[in-house]
């Protein structure tokens, strides 16, 4: 498809056009889950990175699979396992037969990268994605190797709590847009899951967005003014999270160790826009920065001893800070 450039609302259109004919087709194959969609394609096409966390069996790799099918982006996954090395994912340098060394790209050279299971492999190959994730490079042997346009990593994690599990780090999880809860589905769901499943009947997908038109939109989505008192809600949010802080209630002093940072706030700020956009505003409000919160604050605070034991979830912080 093609985007129509005339006038911001006919590009707002295509844009709203474009999410929903992405939703139908993932609907095809994809039963419930909504809430998760709409996450990853507001991250996508406000050019972030997902995180995608649940019990095994949750369809999350049928997700991001289904997902890459709709968009016309080349796609490569990589399983993160105990003994990945960091070289196979960014690539390596061999020695090409007229005795020069040549860089051979590895697999994290795609548009969209699934990193299924990112949190089964140790801290040093999860590092690997942390310059990808942020400049969209790739650097080895001292040259800079450009990733191609527009790259995004949406990954899959099991709980921290099973067995043979590496938890990301800090700095790696703040590279993430959303963190993105898989829950069960409904019984209804479940019995739509089973059925199409256990049939010979096949899907074909289409393909809706290809990376000019993304880039386009992600270009649309910076254009979007915000207003004062909105920018202003999402960092105060933020500076709410972080214990010490003058904005900081007795809750987050009482319960947290620390917050989340600066990228939190572009993100709240990214994400609003996009939510807006996509539920016929042409300027986010308030309502948009709580839609998105969640996914995009729950990854980025830590709670401390006391608020387990009094049972304060990480998204039940959030929600009272709104």
């Amino acid at each position: 498809m093609a985007i129509v450039n005339n006038s911001d609302s006919e590009a707002v259109g295509a844009l709203y056009k474009a999410f929903n004919d992405c939703k139908s087709e993932i609907a095809k194959v994809i039963f419930g889950q909504e809430e998760a969609v709409n996450m990853v394609l507001i991250s996508i096409l406000s050019g972030g990175h997902c995180l995608l966390v649940g019990v095994p069996g949750l369809a999350k790799t049928l997700l991001v699979q289904t997902i890459s099918q709709v968009l016309d982006l080349s796609y490569n996954r990589i399983q993160f396992t105990p003994d990945l090395m960091p070289s196979d994912i960014t690539g390596s340098e061999i020695l090409a037969e007229d005795r020069t060394f040549k860089f051979i790209k590895g697999p994290i050279f795609a548009n969209i990268i699934l990193a299924d299971e990112i949190n089964r492999t140790p801290p040093k190959t999860q590092a690997a994605l942390l310059e990808a994730m942020q400049e969209k490079n790739v650097t080895v042997a001292g040259v800079n190797n450009r990733l191609p346009q527009p790259f995004f990593v949406l990954a899959t994690q099991n709980p921290i709590e099973q067995e043979g599990t590496y938890p990301l780090p800090e700095a790696q999880l703040d590279r993430f847009m959303f963190n993105i809860l898989l829950e069960y589905p409904s019984f209804d769901e479940e019995v739509k899951v089973v059925r199409n499943t256990t049939s010979g009947k096949g899907i074909s997908l289409k393909k809706i967005l290809g990376a000019e038109e993304i880039l386009q939109f992600q270009g649309l989505l910076k254009n979007i003014p915000v207003t004062d008192n909105v920018l202003n809600y999402a960092v105060s949010l933020v500076h709410k999270t972080r214990p010490g802080n003058p904005l900081a209630p007795e809750k987050t002093n009482l319960y947290l160790n620390w917050g989340a940072g600066p990228r939190a706030s572009q993100f709240l700020i990214m994400g609003a826009k996009c939510h807006a956009l996509l539920n016929g505003k042409f300027s986010p409000d308030i309502e948009d920065v709580q839609a998105i919160a969640l996914p995009a604050l729950r990854h980025r605070i830590v709670r401390n001893y006391k608020a387990e034991a009094d049972g304060f979830t990480v998204d039940r912080l959030i929600r009272d800070l709104f």
